[in-house]
Order: structure tokens, then sequence, then C-alpha cells
């Protein structure tokens, strides 16, 4: 889940900056013109810049394609750099994170014949086919733009089994969740999904659950400080928590650093926060992950082999889409037994003899509490 907000005034001085990036191999000369928007921050941010930039490499070394990086410092930058690509005639532009979503169905409309890959958004459109800032989504995305294939994806799938390994670690039998807000289904889609997995191995498991913030803001989402203060909070108040699992975007980050400060476990989302967060490494035993560059480079492939629908993909486990990290340091203190389920939990997932959560008709879960 990656929402950034950035309220950040756009000053004349400001220069549009372009950062050109290609790959090693020397693309034909009519492969695709593949350009990648980041969201506001660097390329190599560890998380969604990062993986979805090498996944637009892959999917141009894959297809013969010419990739390019630019880099939003600012968010009203987005909108430019995806002008700036169209003007250069660019067959597909890929456009990161929640942020970018409007920007990319205003460009998508006005430029049909260009293919656009969204990352973390479901388009969200009136019956004219613009942005829907009401998001009742009154439009059909899939029909009135289907030159954008909206990449999301079943969080709940990866967080049913980031909470079995939360229960295996567990010493007292209580776990907890933070999430940002439950105003986004993600947040809730990742929590109910470790709350069921947890419940799975444990099914007495206390598993404590409170969000940051009721809207999708700074607090929510952007605070390290404020997240680790929260974090403190829910520890005074239930001093048996002994994993925590955080959903909430830099936010989380300060939950990571609470449960390092605190000698107990922590679980990262989206990436592997024991890479992209080495400050917490010590204690961060797995993440549940998005396979971003998979995502990134698998949806460029379909565009050149025509398989690409308009819409939102709800991408998940049974096309290995998403899933756990690598356990690194903690290797050891997973046993063969938390492997198994881990193992039953994917194969049966796939079968899709197991659901991660109660879904609703919109395929996101209830929301827990």
């Amino acid at each position: 889940m990656r929402i950034r907000l950035v309220g950040v005034t756009l000053v004349a001085a400001l220069a549009f900056v372009l950062t050109a990036c290609t790959t090693g191999a020397s693309p034909t000369p009519a492969g695709l013109k593949i350009g990648l928007v980041t969201d506001v921050g660097s390329l190599d941010d560890k998380n969604f810049n990062q993986y979805s930039w090498e996944g637009a490499q892959d999917g141009a070394t894959k297809v013969g394609g010419t990739p390019q990086a630019a880099t939003s410092k600012v968010s009203a930058d987005i909108a430019r750099n995806i002008q700036s690509f169209v003007d250069q005639k660019y067959d597909i532009i890929v456009t990161v994170g929640f942020a970018a979503g409007a920007d990319t169905i205003k460009a998508a409309k006005a430029n049909p014949t260009i293919k656009f890959i969204g990352v973390d958004q479901a388009p969200c459109v009136t019956a004219a086919g613009d942005p829907d800032e009401t998001f009742k989504c009154e439009g059909d995305a899939a029909a009135l733009l289907p030159n954008i294939q909206g990449i999301g994806w079943k969080e709940q799938q990866p967080g049913y089994l980031a909470g079995i390994v939360a229960a295996s670690v567990s010493e007292t039998g209580t776990i907890a969740a933070v999430g940002g807000t439950d105003s986004v289904p993600a947040v809730p889609n990742y929590i109910a999904g470790y709350k069921a997995g947890a419940e799975s191995i444990k099914p007495d498991i206390e598993v404590v659950i409170d969000y940051v913030s009721p809207a999708p803001d700074a607090a929510a989402f952007a605070d390290a400080p404020g997240g680790k203060a929260f974090a403190q909070r829910m520890l005074s108040d239930n001093p048996d928590i002994d994993v925590f699992f955080q959903v909430a975007g830099l936010t989380g980050n300060g939950v990571l650093q609470t449960a390092c400060e605190a000698n107990i476990k922590a679980i990262g989302v989206d990436v592997d926060q024991f890479v992209s967060a080495p400050e917490t490494a010590k204690c961060t035993v797995v993440s549940a992950e998005k396979k971003l560059k998979k995502n990134v480079s698998d949806a460029i492939v379909r565009i050149k082999n025509g398989q690409d629908k308009g819409g939102a993909l709800k991408l998940g486990i049974e096309t290995e889409d998403v899933g756990l990290s690598s356990f690194h340091d903690f290797e050891s203190q997973i046993t063969a037994e938390t492997k198994a389920a881990l193992d039953k939990a994917v194969a049966d997932m796939k079968a899709g003899t197991l659901k991660a959560c109660a879904e609703e008709a919109s395929g996101n879960c209830p929301i827990p509490r």
C-alpha cells in the first residue's frame, strides 16, 4: 500500500527534472518506448519506486524496449512527467502510487493509443471516464479506459501468511497490528488476513488491532515519530504484545522502531523491510510482500502480447504476485512446523480451498477491529 500525501507548494524556481536511465542491453529501433513516473521521492527508495523501476527495466528487456524514468520531487511533477512522456510519444507509461491515480486517468483518457500501467491504483472514474473525486466509481473503467491496467493486490493473502508467522513466534499469545487508516481497503485487507492466519495456528490468540487515523492523511502514512508513539501507547496498554505488524507506510516504520526498542518482534509490509529499513532489521522477522518487479514486468509483457485488459487488477498468490519475503537472520527461528503451515496455506489459497478473509462483493475484507 503506497500512499504519499504531499502538501508542498511548488515554487517558481523549481525546474522540471527528468532522470533518464536505460538498461544495459541495446534495444531494437522498433522496440517499445517505456516511461516510468515515480511517486514523490527517489528512484532508489528500496520501496515502490525502486522495485517498480526494476520491473519496468525487466519488462523492457523482455519485449525489446527502451526504459526511462522520470523522478517526481513534488506531487505537481507527476502530471508534468506524464505529459513529457506523452509528448515524446512513448508507447507505455508506468505511474507509481495511489497519488498518481487521477493524473493517470486524465492522461489515459486524452491519449487512448498510449498504454498506461498504474501501480497501486484502482481506476475510479465517472460515467464520462474522468477521475471520480467522490469515489463512487460509477463509470466502468475497463470499458471507458481500456488502456489503463490498474495494479492492485489481494493483500489479505500475504497478510494471512504473516499472521501464521506472528502466531508461531509469539510467546505470550498476544500480537498486534497497526494500520494507518481503515478508509483505504488495502490496510484492513492486510490486517483481516493477518488475524485469520494467526487464528489458524492459535485459535485463542489475542490480536490487538488499532488504526492511527480515520483518514488517509500524513498522520496515517507519513509520520514515523507519530507511529512510534502510537505503538508505544498500544504496548503500554497491552504489555503482553510481543509481535507488531505494521500496515502504515512511513508511519509504520515508527512501529518497527518501537518493536525493536522493546526487544519484541516485528513484521513489515509491501516490500522486504529487512532490506528497506535496515535500522529495524534486528527485529523484523519477515515482511508481507507485493512482488512489484514481477507485477510491472508482467504488465508490460501483457501489452506486448496484446493480452492486457483495462480496469483494476487484483493480483494474488495464485500467480505468485504476493507472498512473504525471506526470513533473513530469523531463518533458524522458523520451525519446520511453521514452514509446513505456510506451504499448506499457500497451496490451499492457490487451489481456492482457503480464503484469507470473508471477502465482500468488492473482493475486499470486512474491516477488522
